[in-house]
């Protein structure tokens, strides 16, 4: 690219060499209205930027209609003056003069140039990058560097940062929601709630065979019960998650999801219950004299090197905890089995570790929890949906494949000959 520059007493001339050369003149303040200083210079760069748009938009004027004053014979429009319209700029609309073109039949005509600069994708994504920041929709505008005084803003109210909010985190949410499943190979499903007040939130992250995590979907009820952790699982299978697969389910213990996943995917599903939640379970019904050492055995236990010895060591501890603390002891037999599942179909080390816990859908329920903390009051259960679903495709861009994923081929082929046991079983039936 060349340049050429034609030095005057208080402007400059900046050439740009393209297929259709257009020289822009953009006038520099002198020193004494620099005065200013906390805008003086957005002020310049936003009238340099100005100089150059106004240029830009009057060459693709000067292509449809030819040049002023001597119109082209094949034309496509005619001028048509100017008007004020807005542009995007720095999470904010502006205003400047944009030249017009017209048919002769009256329909109006774009100007490439202009539509660019209107754009209103940059501002779209500034505004959910700001409140996914924990700025409030009433705070919005001060995040923004000042105008000069002389310019005027649009968009950047608290009711228009909200109605954008609204509009953008709903059509998200539609689109994920109605994204299909059936191109992901996927073998592990981990479900989990959150609570907002009256409302629960049942979120589903799955895991694929490269150990690739995935954001599936979300639901709202009153509770954490059946009926809902159905209606979530329906939607997963409309949207093309296959139900003749075997595949493990990771939950947090709730008997309602149990229910439903094993209604839903029968024999083929395998229930691993999170360790965490168990222990955390266990652990509420001792004095706090007692948690540490119970803690120490249950930890000993799910690290044992196979099921067989897990299961005797934790039956072992619920055996001398009977007396005591009866309800410590009947919270470690209740499930038991479901804690050892990942370990009997073989799965040990970093992997195992990633995979038997709910830790990795806990994160992104942090997530949505940082993402809502401005939320003062909710307005029912599609606003905490639009909220929810923000937050979980924000924490998506973070997602990376599980510890231990270069070993997902023992838990693949563990799944591969559980589906092809049941099938014998079926036919010698």
């Amino acid at each position: 690219m060349a340049k050429h520059l034609t030095k005057s007493k208080d402007r400059q001339d900046l050439a740009v060499v393209s297929p259709s050369t257009a020289t822009v003149q953009v006038p520099l303040p002198l020193l004494a209205a620099l005065e200013d200083v906390e805008h003086a210079f957005l002020g310049v760069c936003i009238d340099a930027g100005e100089a150059v748009l106004g240029a830009m938009m009057e060459q693709d004027r000067t292509a449809l209609c030819g040049p002023a004053w001597k119109p082209a014979v094949d034309r496509s429009g005619r001028r048509a003056g100017s008007t004020e319209s807005p542009i995007t700029l720095g999470g904010r609309r502006i205003i400047v003069r944009r030249p017009r073109v017209r048919t002769e039949g009256g329909e109006e005509l774009v100007l490439p140039s202009y539509e660019a600069a209107a754009d209103e994708d940059p501002l779209d994504q500034h505004t959910l990058e700001t409140l996914a920041a924990g700025v409030s929709t009433r705070r919005y505008r001060g995040t923004l560097e000042r105008l000069p005084a002389q310019r005027k803003e649009r968009a950047t109210s608290k009711s228009a940062v909200s109605r954008r909010f609204v509009a953008l985190t709903e059509k998200q949410l539609s689109e994920w929601l109605a994204q299909p499943l059936d191109g992901l190979d996927l073998v592990l499903l981990m479900i989990d709630g959150i609570l907002f007040k009256d409302h629960c939130i049942l979120v589903a992250l799955g895991v694929d065979t490269d150990g690739k995590k995935h954001a599936l979907g979300i639901v709202e009820g009153t509770t954490e019960n059946a009926a809902v952790a159905k209606a979530l699982l329906a939607d997963l299978i409309a949207r093309g998650l296959p139900t003749d697969r075997a595949r493990v389910f990771v939950i947090d213990g709730s008997k309602a999801l149990r229910k439903a996943i094993t209604q839903t995917f029968g024999s083929l599903a395998l229930i691993q219950r999170c360790p965490v939640h168990k222990r955390r379970n266990v652990l509420d019904h001792l004095p706090q004299s007692a948690r540490p050492g119970v803690k120490r055995a249950l930890d000993e236990a799910w690290n044992a090197k196979n099921a067989d010895l897990a299961k005797r060591q934790l039956e072992r501890l619920a055996s001398s905890l009977e007396r005591e603390h009866p309800g410590a002891a009947a919270s470690i037999r209740e499930g038991l089995d479901d804690t050892l599942t990942l370990m009997r179909l073989g799965l040990d080390g970093t992997l195992l570790q990633s995979l038997r816990s709910t830790n990795a859908i806990e994160s992104v329920n942090d997530k949505i929890a940082t993402y809502a903390r401005r939320v003062k009051r909710w307005r029912g259960g599609q606003m905490i949906l639009r909220w929810v679903g923000a937050a979980v495709l924000d924490a998506r861009k973070g997602f990376r494949a599980v510890r231990g994923f270069k070993h997902m081929h023992v838990l693949v082929e563990a799944l591969r000959h559980h589906q092809g046991k049941l099938h014998s079983e079926e036919e010698a039936a």
